[in-house]
């Protein structure tokens, strides 16, 4: 007999399964934190491996860290209108319910408006400073456009910060993509979703709360196709109409624009496919392989540093520092899809995606399997019933 090994056919271990617990197996669910910034060589090396890390510490020196309060924001940009994400509850491209038994699911992105930076500001200090009782007093507003804004919008900040962080640029051998700043307060959420970029995220005021998955994960986040829906503020109040104001500058104001119930969904017919399961809420929207997932938890501090690898998921909250704010940079670098790390996790989600269809048509087979011995079963108590009359 051959001396190899032999394996038992009657033991099909799932190949998904066996590939979520052989990663958790090589690889610590605990960030690693590293006391200064790698060096170039030393970066590439997590980036190879495509595991996070945190630096802290790493931007303490920085202008924007040292003199970005709010007082500062507010006389430096004080003739400066900001484009401004809107939702009622800091649900931003997120997957959200809705009203009609057609969409019970729809992926929300913000009602978009431009406003005058400082009233912005006042508008998140004044929501921060009141007892909300976990919902937020007045609409959720954030300031969040994804579009390299640190070099356009707010190109009067960019040389308080970093052009490029150096050991990324060196290792990725090109500047950022595209650097982007983010302003809330500790109603705005982001969530769990992945990027195609290699991420330096750079705290500078209030803190930042990451849940990580790998992209080895995809079984496990229940990726749906969601109807797209937009916020839009509905008609307006009745004391805009007499005022013919603005949308209102503070949350407190009864009546106002600045009440979630004045903004409504519209749904479209275009389809986004997007995470449904929540890290935070293991037995909602799971699938058989959630409970697989190991995710890695980083809290951010002003000046710390996360370098967030291409293709992780992860679900951000955020914390305000005593103004009441909460304050960011990011830089994206485009991620190389050549190497193993893109085909795999493409991989990955089509045998997922394959074995779903799979489930899917034997769940058709077992109702027009159920369906055919339920008609035969009234042919066979119709004849009974010929044969006894």
């Amino acid at each position: 007999m051959d001396g190899g090994l032999i394996e038992d056919e009657s033991h099909n271990p799932d190949p998904i399964a066996e590939l979520i617990e052989n990663y958790n197996e090589l690889n610590s669910s605990v960030i690693e934190e590293l006391a200064e910034e790698p060096s170039p060589l030393e970066f590439m090396r997590y980036v190879a491996k495509n595991t996070p890390f945190v630096v802290r510490g790493a931007a303490r020196d920085w202008k924007a860290t040292k003199e970005w309060n709010v007082n500062f924001l507010k006389d430096f940009l004080k003739h400066e209108t900001v484009n401004v994400a809107v939702t009622p509850h800091g649900n931003a491209d997120a997957p959200t319910p809705h009203p009609t038994p057609s969409s019970p699911l729809v992926f929300a992105q913000p009602h978009e408006e431009d406003q005058p930076f400082p009233v912005f500001l006042d508008y998140l200090t004044t929501q921060s400073s009141l007892p909300a009782g976990g919902e937020p007093i007045g609409e959720v507003r954030y300031a969040q456009t994804q579009n390299d804004n640190l070099r356009h919008e707010y190109l009067r900040l960019f040389s308080h910060c970093l052009p490029s962080i150096p050991f990324a640029r060196i290792a990725l051998d090109r500047d950022a993509d595209a650097i982007n700043l983010w302003i809330g307060n500790q109603h705005s959420t982001t969530a769990l979703h992945k990027d195609n970029y290699e991420n330096i995220y750079v705290q500078i005021r209030g803190r930042k709360h990451f849940v990580l998955l790998p992209p080895i994960c995809h079984p496990c986040v229940n990726e749906r196709l969601l109807p797209s829906a937009v916020y839009s503020r509905k008609t307006t109040s009745p004391t805009e109409a007499a005022n013919k104001e603005e949308p209102a500058s503070s949350p407190e104001a009864d009546g106002s624009a600045s009440s979630p119930s004045y903004l409504e969904l519209k749904v479209s017919e275009q389809k986004v496919p997007f995470p449904t399961w929540d890290p935070d809420r293991p037995f909602k929207n799971e699938t058989e392989y959630s409970c697989l997932a190991c995710p890695v938890r980083a809290s951010l501090n002003p000046g710390d540093m996360l370098y967030l690898p291409a293709l992780w998921y992860h679900k951000v909250a955020q914390s305000v520092d005593n103004e009441g704010v909460c304050v960011a940079v990011n830089y994206w670098y485009d991620m190389d899809f050549t190497g193993p790390l893109y085909p795999l996790s493409t991989f990955v989600r089509s045998v997922y995606k394959k074995e779903l269809r799979g489930e899917e048509e034997e769940k058709e087979e077992e109702k027009e399997e159920e369906k055919a011995v339920n008609e035969q079963d009234l042919v066979d108590n119709a004849e009974q019933h010929l044969r006894l009359t």
